[in-house]
């Protein structure tokens, strides 16, 4: 019986509303949204119903386009109203509102967007949104403008917390602003990689203020200089709630003129000193994409900022275990398990190489590591420092992730090197490898210092070059692949054994401070980023740019570098699909059983290091 009711009433509407309008029907359903209930919030259900109706017609006039922005706004909490001609929609919210001015046709004349306490300014992007009739990327945009006061309080507190933020924006750029010494040929590139603040843009209708801090060089390879602004680790300058209370500024921090320290930084002045207010909130960096840091790394971001972060927002796991999973391994938490992965990596000219991790020696407590998407801070003074070791864990992330690939073991294939990457602290890791005509164990130990500072040690039967080292250290710097640099390091050890002379090493240029400095532009590159001459890349496929040829010059890759070793950075800078797998090995007790017992014992000893490892 209660189904035939339903039939009956379903009919009974439909027959009442058959003759009437559209418009008819977008009223009927306002005025149940409007009626007085005991909630507060909208009926979501009303509002849904209003979204399909509107969704289902074309946008032709001027009242289907004020009802099309009016369903909007009550999506995003927030107000609606026309003006008293008609002509012009406000879309209010308590910290900012929208003007759209109407056309008769449905059309769209100009939106303009007041942040608290500024003028109405045009906004050329929210325009050419509603002039497109994409409604939902509009939605979109006022949920990014709303997140920018998304703290808990009223309204003076909100209009603090956003004060502070554009103080600390107006202070971050102070820094990047400040003069400092070129390491790169391009010149945004050199920003993210070396700036104090990062490559910067300043936030803009909805969008926070942007810093880009790391960049791989395949990305630099492979993206257009119109491309670069996209690509590599981000992160977006916000604010957030938090439990407790935190002294934010509330006017700048940077005296005028600025005063410099050592390290090229301002003397920034005490809080207690300038406008300051506690608020239930702290600055963030929101970090895209999140990225895989350390335990080691996490509590160092603590220290530097001396605001934690929350245990319950990170979940531990080991560390290779979270690369697999962010580089798109499916299921990458379920093949790890505690066994060891394997991955083989095809270069040019038919070499596969073959890499083990072994998983006994990745799941120790102090190489475990998170997922990072926020970092909380309180200061400018924090960003710098922040940035530094965010590129430092960046670099180590880079030089993992060459080893990862999506190709398995299989019985068919045989590799040209076989390869164990072990973990020998938080910052370096050893890769063992064994070469076809020796009858010896090798061990080239990676120490990256920072995402700038990285050297290699070989430890090899008869090898105390240590132009050897020179050279590997070099080749790993300028493409951050270990694939590539054992590649670079296998030929020119097979050309030891083979007898055949070794052209001697550049010396090595270090800058003022005495670390070592980026190789100087080849001679093809011009001082205003044009080439004068072919760098010879074109002809293994690499596009001649300022980036590539400063990148793959002789200086950069060593003097006997062959095209072949840049040829197999640039195709490794295009792998995709990156997968693991499992294979059961046991990794021997002493990961260099057979390296020269004399050099590998002196290394120990000067490392301070124990003997088991």
């Amino acid at each position: 019986m209660a189904v035939v009711g339903s039939k009956s009433l379903i009919s009974d509407l439909h027959s009442k509303y058959a003759e009437k309008t559209w418009n008819e029907t977008f009223k009927l359903v306002r005025r149940c949204m409007d009626k007085s209930r005991g909630d507060t919030k909208p009926c979501e259900p009303l509002i849904r119903c209003l979204k399909i109706l509107h969704e289902a017609l074309n946008v032709s006039s001027l009242s289907a386009m004020a009802s099309r922005l009016e369903i909007i706004a009550k999506q995003r909490g927030m107000g609606s109203h026309l003006s008293p001609t008609e002509t012009t929609c406000y879309l209010t919210a308590d910290m900012f509102y929208l003007e759209v001015l109407l056309l008769p046709g449905g059309g769209v004349e100009d939106v303009k967007l007041a942040q608290h306490g500024e003028a109405p300014v045009s906004s050329e992007s929210l325009l050419q949104l509603l002039k497109s009739k994409k409604f939902e990327e509009f939605s979109v945009k006022l949920k990014g403008l709303s997140s920018l006061y998304n703290i808990p309080g009223d309204n003076e507190t909100k209009i603090k917390v956003y004060t502070a933020l554009q103080f600390l924006g107006k202070d971050l750029q102070k820094i990047s602003h400040l003069p400092r010494a070129l390491r790169e040929c391009n010149l945004q590139v050199d920003m993210i990689l070396n700036g104090r603040i990062g490559y910067l843009t300043a936030g803009s209708e909805g969008i926070p203020m942007t810093i880009q801090y790391y960049i791989s060089p395949s990305d630099i390879l492979l993206m257009s200089d119109s491309e670069r602004g996209s690509v590599g680790q981000m992160a977006l300058v916000t604010v957030g709630p938090t439990d407790s209370t935190h002294k934010l500024q509330m006017a700048s921090v940077i005296p005028q003129p600025p005063q410099l320290d050592i390290q090229g930084l301002p003397l920034f002045s005490p809080l207690c000193e300038v406008l300051s207010e506690m608020m239930p909130a702290c600055f963030q960096l929101k970090l895209q994409p999140p990225l895989p840091m350390l335990s080691s790394f996490v509590e160092k971001l603590s220290q530097i900022t001396d605001v934690a972060i929350a245990d319950a927002d990170l979940q531990w796991a080991p560390f290779p275990q979270l690369m697999m999973t962010l580089l798109g391994e499916n299921g990458g938490d379920k093949t790890w398990a505690g066994q060891d992965a394997h991955f083989l990596v095809p270069l040019p000219g038919r070499e596969i190489h073959s890499y083990v991790l072994p998983g006994a020696a990745w799941e120790e407590a102090t190489l475990r590591g998170a997922l990072v998407s926020t970092v909380p801070f309180s200061h400018p003074a924090h960003v710098p420092a922040l940035l530094e070791l965010l590129r430092h864990q960046c670099a180590i992330n880079t030089l993992l992730a060459s080893c990862i690939t999506s190709h398995r073991p299989s019985p068919g294939p045989v590799c040209d090197l076989y390869c164990e990457v072990l973990p020998e602290s938080g910052s370096s890791l050893s890769v063992t490898f064994h070469l076809s005509d020796s009858d010896s164990l090798s061990v080239l130990l990676v120490n990256v210092a920072d995402s700038r500072k990285l050297t290699c040690s070989l430890f090899a039967v008869g090898s105390e070059d240590q132009s050897m080292d020179e050279y590997v250290s070099r080749v790993l710097k300028r493409c951050m692949s270990i694939p590539v640099t054992m590649r670079a390091l296998n030929g020119r050890l097979s050309k030891r054994t083979c007898g055949e002379p070794l052209p001697a090493c550049s010396s090595t240029i270090s800058t003022a401070d005495g670390s070592p400095a980026s190789p100087p532009l080849p001679m093809s590159c011009e001082a205003d980023g044009s080439l004068s001459s072919g760098s010879g890349l074109e002809s293994i496929g690499i596009p001649t740019t300022p980036s590539t040829a400063a990148m793959f010059s002789q200086d950069a890759m060593g003097p006997d570098a062959t095209p072949m070793e840049a040829e197999s950075a640039f195709y490794l800078s295009v792998a995709t699909s990156l997968s693991v797998t499992e294979v059961n090995t046991n990794p021997t007790a002493n990961p260099y059983p057979c390296a020269s017992v004399g050099v590998y014992s002196h290394w120990i000893h000067n490392n301070n290091l124990p003997e088991h490892i």
